[in-house]
């Protein structure tokens, strides 16, 4: 085995191992959310992920951004079939070790050429509506540094990594047609041979040529498992979870509240002496905080809406079509599920100080305000308009119960109702005497 394939097998064995912790660590911090059932309804659920996750058929309902994600959703996904072929080259020092296919192959290199360069313009296009045109859901509050630099990031490596495997096959395909040794005469190159007329690589000589294949090679591979460990650091962990994320949608009416069953349990046993009251709650887990009524912090949640903020893009498709937001409140879906990922990722580093949860003496509420919470009117629109089916409402109606049933701190508005409740038995502020009054006038 020779130095360079020595050396691949370091890299790739160490990318692995990164890329495997850190999928480990998200996948702690989800489930330290309560457990819920999302495995009913399996067809529903199968047919629900083609449609949404595979076909993607939210995102092209706004056609110009929809079909560009498609050309880098099919991009990524196609072209890294190639990644397949690098890596047994790179073990066992053979190039193009798929060749023997011979026509299938070259049909291979040429559709994985073009959508490298649509993939590439894709990228570009996409850069300038974010950092020139300034489109106004990239740049709204929440869209901190980071957040910023994080898209910006994605896009230039994306540009960077087409542009390395289109030079490495312009000089693979040069040197082909030299008969350079080593470079076997496979594939078809559409894009890379005129790339390699344009930048003269037929005047260059053969020693110039590989290594300008052999650098592209290498930055290419190590550039794809460079993204691979920089996804669970960014927003474009989502090329992972979407697929799951959609799959374990909830299927029963959105802005259904789930049932509290101690709650639910304590009532009927008022209701119907003949049924025992409820157990006392089982002490929570060392180190674990006690169960609430509603969320107070990431563990009250389900493990669905802490999978939900991992799985965000931060597209601000739904604070782009929140009523509340449009009318200048101050709730904005996103950051909801942004604040609820940052406040998960604390509490996880927290973990991997100590060994265990320790209070830090923060929760939701350090990041997520009442106001926001209040301002939500749960008509669903967040919901409906997110590619990928995550579900702020759950979280805000889960923080709204916190606030209700353990701090006694509902809005006005609602404090009103539940004063009118009591003093009238409904919702409205007249006696029961007096409910059929309207139909006499």
């Amino acid at each position: 085995m020779s130095i360079a394939s020595i050396i691949f097998l370091l890299v790739f064995a160490a990318a692995v191992w990164w890329f495997t912790r850190n999928v480990r660590r998200i996948r702690r911090n989800i489930l330290l959310g309560k457990d819920v059932d999302r495995t009913d309804r399996r067809s529903e659920r199968w047919a629900l992920m083609a449609k949404v996750a595979l076909g993607q058929s939210k995102m092209v309902v706004r056609p110009v951004a929809g079909l560009l994600h498609i050309v880098v959703y099919a991009g990524f996904v196609i072209i890294n079939i190639e990644v397949l072929e690098i890596i047994i080259d790179g073990i066992f020092g053979t190039h193009r070790v798929f060749s023997f296919l011979g026509g299938f192959y070259s049909f291979l290199i040429g559709s994985f050429e073009v959508l490298a360069i649509l993939t590439w313009v894709a990228c570009a296009i996409f850069l300038v509506r974010r950092f020139v045109l300034r489109i106004k859901r990239f740049w709204s509050r929440e869209m901190t540094a980071w957040p910023r630099t994080d898209a910006g990031l994605i896009l230039t490596f994306e540009i960077l990594l087409m542009s390395a495997f289109l030079l490495m096959n312009a000089a693979d395909h040069t040197l082909q047609g030299m008969g350079a040794e080593h470079y076997i005469s496979a594939g078809a190159f559409p894009v890379s041979a005129l790339l390699a007329g344009w930048l003269g690589f037929g005047s260059m000589d053969a020693s110039t040529l590989i290594g300008i294949e052999r650098f592209c090679w290498w930055f290419h591979i190590i550039g794809i498992l460079g993204f691979l460990n920089y996804l669970p650091y960014s927003k474009h962990f989502h090329i992972l979870l979407a697929f799951p994320n959609v799959w374990y949608s909830k299927l029963k009416p959105k802005t259904e509240m789930s049932e509290m069953p101690r709650v639910a349990a304590e009532v009927k046993s008022m209701l119907d002496p003949s049924i025992p009251p409820p157990a006392p709650p089982a002490e929570p887990a060392p180190g674990m905080p006690p169960e609430h009524f509603g969320a107070k912090d990431v563990f009250d949640l389900t493990w669905k809406s802490l999978m939900d903020s991992y799985t965000c893009t931060e597209c601000g498709r739904c604070t782009s079509v929140c009523p509340a937001n449009l009318t200048g409140k101050l709730l904005s879906p996103r950051k909801i599920v942004m604040d609820t990922r940052d406040r998960l990722e604390e509490v996880g580093k927290v973990i991997d100080a100590k060994g265990k949860w320790e209070d830090d003496g923060k929760d939701l509420f350090s990041r997520i305000s009442e106001e926001e919470l209040w301002a939500c009117t749960t008509c669903n629109a967040c919901t409906q308009a997110c590619p990928v089916n995550i579900d702020p409402v759950e979280i805000i109606l889960d923080m709204r119960r916190f606030l209700v049933m353990e701090q006694s701190k509902p809005s006005p508005s609602l404090n009103a109702m539940f004063t009118t409740i009591e003093n009238n038995g409904a919702a409205w502020a007249f006696g029961p005497d007096q409910r059929m009054k309207w139909s006499e006038e």
